[in-house]
């Protein structure tokens, strides 16, 4: 049971805000030779050319900004001109950016990656601030003055002129006149004091989707608060960001709350004066002064808010006053919300210390004004937290409308997503598979352009071949590894091997195979004593099957890092995972030489996962699935029940980007083995991993060929993940030198998180439909009716309704189509599962709420229904009675019982296993990573994923309707999912489409569902949830259970707030 639910988070202090690019691309790792190019690579044709590097970046405008303005009473600063540009702080990071906007560099007069823009020299009790007018966005219209917290102290004096701006990224336009915006009256700002501010609490705003709401009132600084109160009981003290609100006096002016969708471009410079938050320290320090000489003071950070969520965090500098950190952020959102706060916090044992915020209103950013300055940081009280004491920082928000590079599609940026651990590799071959197991002639034959024609591939044969066809190394990774698995059967004259004993045989053949393997901590081998697991991996079972061979096992707990406290290690060991499924092999290159090829998807090599198309029931229990019966929903005497059928996503990569998937498992295994205890006394330990510079038939990732440009059948192909230092050895320990590997820097750890980065930029960038398939689908949590603060914060629903909003407001077509399991995996009336569907139903909900106030701001409300946008649907099969069954000697009880009804009714749900993404027909994301907070944060679950496109079949080169491999793929799965194929289906954005495939699914739903057994022929069933004008989602008339099994459709939620289930 591949579930990555029912466990709890981890404080992840940068939800989704990104690192910024390194300036050069992704460096091949060290053991990597530097062999000449081969003279050809079979199977492919020769390439005479190498390797193409990536296209240079575009150069973006010029900016400009005027010199700051002084608060009353402060001494004026110097004229910018004359002032020279600040230097770079000594062996301080490159600037934090998000990965999706590398590739749009800052104006040449400033180096970016080195040095902040310029600003001015800031001097103790001295406060400066302006802001530039750079035309982007907007302007928020005018609503009638209500009471909100003062900030405008900070604000005052703002001015506009020509003078340069620091540089954005991506940038917006510039300013084409001087301006003076109207002075503010001078009153304190917000405060926020010590309570607690979670990463996983938003504090959303439901509104129109272009109207802003009016922030009423002082901001609620209460307990009563989701954003301020007390975090999940699973973050640790290490990482819980701890402060409280005080309440303010009521303000004359009042802030309205505005949709933020698009980037923000942060600087953190430097704050001055700081207090000395360690009073106890300094007690005992001054007490043993003789023994402790130095100085212990603060220990500085900086968080940055958007309503409840933590979207920034600059690293800790310890014991300073005056912390420079010179850090730059460049950060999607989607949020609803009335200002950014900028918290610096002092960083402590046992949690952190408010010292003081600056608070930005939105509405004085929303045009695209930069405002930059020193701050004054403001304490608990409302006021300055220390006489001096101040933040340099600079911000500036750039709106969808004026980025540019979303506009033109996914596949017409030559560089993929930029800004990630991994770069976009140019050149190979990927093969996409649905299901197991494709037999023959079972699925329709599609026509694709050049006069091609789709191959339908079979995952577990081609896994099969490619690790008995390996010469040198087969590396797997796995949430669960069975080595009694079978990848083959029911084909003549072919042995039925089992895993376990084909990796024996590649071992006794001097192959170097190695496993990782998830070690499921409830699971135990002791003495011989066996207890399997909760989620029956078969981790044990496995290990000692290879116990005395050549094949060499190792069970990976997920495990915390060493500065973590005792609670969140065993936090961490028990509710995370590592939830990578990669095979990766040596395979023929031609001329006497061999590549690296890779599998990627969401296909475990495990029990319960083989299945065909066909997904049957009971008709093969007596033959492929005799010995493979796997159906976690039904408990006690399963004979004569349906089994689960298993629908999945999966992919290979033959190419330079399946290098990549080596260097993955390269760095999890070097972290796993890494020896402890009494071996490190060893002078040195083998780490069993293959150096590939010391095989010389073993090309390098330089070594491979390249694809000519002009082949239609090349690919372009990128790795993400989701994962952090404490699973991977080669992470920097320095975050400045971490920055330059595109990772996030959270709270003792790095983090990679490209595989939500890749979902937002394709989501951003696609032009007609989205086709998603996923086990889970829950996020943006911060925008839903209610349990704002639950913690799912990642932006993908959220993003995904924008998109469909904003192709409403220009009057276009666009169409989403998502399918998931009916239920979550195992027993539908648990309460785990229950409050999974409710997450999942707020998340609905959501997102086709946002879609009825796009159509009624655009008074199209009656022309179109919600749905004729989006929808929801799963998969299910329901099969007459057979001669060929069997039903087993023993048969559970006839009487109302989840397994008596379901072998009476002969139907079961298609447990939806895929993490997949197809946009356009022309881009597809397959990995390991389900759409919740889990997957995409990169501190809980261990993830991987590929993107990639065919660059001769996109719309920007075609300006029609690409049809190429990613075509067929999604022709295939359709015709999979619906058992016929019709030419509407080759358009999907189009209403007739959308309400065809609609129609075909309510058909079968009421087929499904209905008292009357029947041979189903399409699977596609409509999610059963009604859906009313206005976006409510409830339950459908009639069917408020599930049908045989029971539980509530729409899920429940009884319990304490958690977030084991996000």
């Amino acid at each position: 049971m591949d579930n990555n639910y029912n466990h709890s988070s981890q404080y992840n202090p940068y939800p989704y805000g990104y690192p910024p690019p390194s300036s050069s691309p992704y460096p091949p790792p060290s053991n990597y030779p530097q062999y000449p190019p081969p003279p050809n690579s079979s199977p492919y044709p020769p390439y005479p050319q190498p390797y193409p590097p990536p296209s240079p970046p575009q150069t973006p405008p010029e900016y400009w900004y005027p010199p700051p303005q002084p608060f009353p009473g402060a001494p004026p600063p110097q004229p910018f001109p004359g002032a020279p540009p600040p230097q770079p702080f000594p062996g301080a990071s490159p600037p934090y950016q998000y990965p999706g906007y590398s590739s749009y560099p800052p104006p040449p007069q400033y180096n970016h990656e080195s040095s902040p823009p310029p600003l001015p020299e800031a001097q103790q009790n001295h406060y400066y601030h302006h802001h530039q007018d750079s035309g982007g966005g907007e302007t928020p219209p005018i609503t009638a003055p209500i009471y909100y917290p003062p900030i405008d102290q900070q604000l005052s004096h703002l001015s506009l002129s020509n003078a340069p701006s620091a540089p954005a990224s991506p940038p917006a336009p510039a300013a084409t006149s001087a301006e003076t915006l109207p002075l503010a009256a001078p009153i304190y700002p917000s405060v926020i004091a010590n309570e607690s501010l979670s990463s996983h609490s938003f504090h959303g705003h439901s509104s129109n989707f272009e109207t802003p709401l009016l922030h009423t009132g002082s901001l609620d600084l209460s307990q009563n608060n989701p954003a301020f109160n007390s975090s999940p009981s699973f973050i640790s003290p290490q990482n819980n960001q701890q402060y409280q609100m005080v309440s303010v006096g009521p303000s004359k002016k009042a802030l309205k709350v505005l949709l933020l969708h698009g980037n923000l471009d942060i600087w953190i410079h430097e704050a001055k004066n700081l207090p000395n938050m360690d009073m106890f320290h300094k007690t005992m320090g001054d007490f043993f002064n003789r023994f402790t000489p130095s100085k212990i003071t603060s220990d500085p950070y900086v968080s940055i808010a958007v309503t409840s969520a933590v979207i920034g965090r600059t690293y800790v500098i310890s014991n300073s006053e005056n912390p420079i950190w010179k850090q730059h952020f460049n950060v999607p959102v989607a949020h609803y919300a009335a200002e950014i706060h900028f918290l610096v916090k002092d960083s402590d044992v046992v949690g952190s210390q408010l010292i003081g915020v600056v608070a930005i209103p939105v509405e004085n950013i929303y045009s695209g004004t930069r405002i930059e300055g020193f701050f004054p940081l403001i304490n608990q009280n409302g006021r300055p937290c220390k006489n001096g004491a101040g933040l340099m920082l600079s911000i500036q928000y750039t709106s969808m409308e004026n980025l540019s590079f979303y506009h033109f599609g996914v596949g017409k940026d030559p560089n993929g997503v930029p800004g990630t651990y991994f770069p976009l590799r140019k050149g190979g071959r990927v093969t996409l598979y649905q299901d197991a197991h494709v037999e023959y002639g079972s699925l329709p034959d599609f026509k694709l352009d050049e006069n091609k024609h789709y191959v339908h591939g079979s995952c577990w044969i081609d896994i099969f071949d490619a690790i008995s066809r390996a010469r040198h190394l087969i590396y797997i990774t796995g949430w669960s590894v069975w080595h009694n698995v079978k990848l083959v059967r029911g084909l003549a004259n072919n042995p039925e091997i089992t895993l376990g004993e084909l990796l024996k045989l590649k071992s006794q053949e001097g192959v170097r195979v190695l496993l990782l393997v998830w070690d499921d901590p409830t699971s135990r081998n002791i003495l011989g004593f066996k207890m399997d697991g909760f989620m029956a991996t078969h981790d044990e079972e496995t290990r000692h099957f290879f116990k005395h061979s050549s094949v060499q096992v190792l069970l990976v707990p997920r495990m915390a890092g060493k500065r973590h406290s005792w609670v969140k290690k065993q936090e961490v060991g028990t509710i995370y995972t590592h939830h990578q499924k990669t095979v990766i092999v040596d395979t023929e290159a031609g001329y006497g030489k061999r590549r690296i090829m890779a599998f990627v998807g969401g296909l475990d090599l495990c029990d319960g996962r083989y299945d065909t198309p066909q997904h049957p029931l009971f008709r093969t229990l007596s033959t492929v699935h005799s010995e493979d019966f796997h159906n976690p929903t039904f408990t006690g005497n399963l004979a004569g029940c349906p089994r689960e059928p298993w629908h999945d996503m999966h992919s290979r990569i033959d190419g330079p980007a399946a290098y990549d998937v080596m260097t993955n498992f390269e760095e999890r295994w070097l972290k796993a083995s890494k020896p402890h205890g009494l071996k490190k006394l060893k002078t040195s330990y083998d780490d069993a991993l293959l150096r590939i510079e010391r095989v010389p038939e073993l090309l390098s990732i330089n070594d491979q060929p390249c694809l000519n440009d002009n082949d239609p059948e090349g690919w372009h192909v990128q790795i993400f993940r989701s994962i952090d230092s404490n699973s991977v050895k080669g992470f920097p320990k320095d975050p400045k030198l971490a920055a330059q590997k595109n990772l996030v820097c959270g709270k003792n750890v790095m983090i990679d998180m490209s595989i939500h980065s890749a979902y937002v930029k394709a989501i951003r960038s696609a032009q007609h439909f989205i086709y998603i398939e996923n086990q889970y689908f829950i996020g943006s949590s911060y925008n839903w009716s209610s349990y704002k603060d639950l913690g799912a914060n990642n932006l993908i629903p959220m993003e995904i309704a924008l998109k469909i909003a904003s192709k409403i407001k220009a009057q276009e077509r666009f169409a989403v189509y998502i399918v998931m399991p009916m239920w979550p995996e195992g027993v539908p009336t648990g309460s785990a599962t229950q409050r999974i569907l409710f997450w999942q139903n707020k998340t609905m909900q959501m997102m086709y709420e946002t879609i009825y106030k796009a159509l009624e701001e655009v008074g199209l409300e009656g022309a179109f229904s919600i749905q004729d946008y989006l929808n929801f649907f799963c998969l299910g099969n329901r099969e007459a009675s057979s001669p060929n069954d069997n039903l087993g000697d023993e048969s559970p009880s006839t009487g109302n019982t989840p397994q008596g009804l379901s072998r009476k009714s002969r139907r079961f749900m298609i447990y939806v296993h895929s993490k997949g993404m197809i946009v356009d027909d022309e881009y597809v994301i397959i990995g390991s990573a389900n759409i919740n907070q889990r997957s995409m944060e990169g501190t809980r679950d261990t993830e991987i994923a590929m993107g990639a496109y065919q660059p001769h079949h996109t719309w920007a080169t075609k300006h029609s309707s690409p049809l190429g491999q990613v075509y067929g793929y999604r022709m295939s799965l359709w015709a999979e999912h619906l058992g016929h194929v019709d030419d509407r289906f080759t358009q999907p954005e189009s209403l007739e489409c959308v309400r065809h495939v609609r129609s075909l699914s309510e058909a079968n739903w009421k087929q499904f569902a209905s008292d009357q057994v029947s041979e189903m022929r399409g699977h596609l069933l409509k999610y059963p949830v009604e859906v009313d004008r206005r976006g409510k989602v409830k339950s459908l008339p009639g069917f408020e259970n599930f049908p045989d099994v029971g539980g509530q459709i729409v899920g429940s939620f009884l319990g304490i707030q958690e977030n084991l289930t996000i």
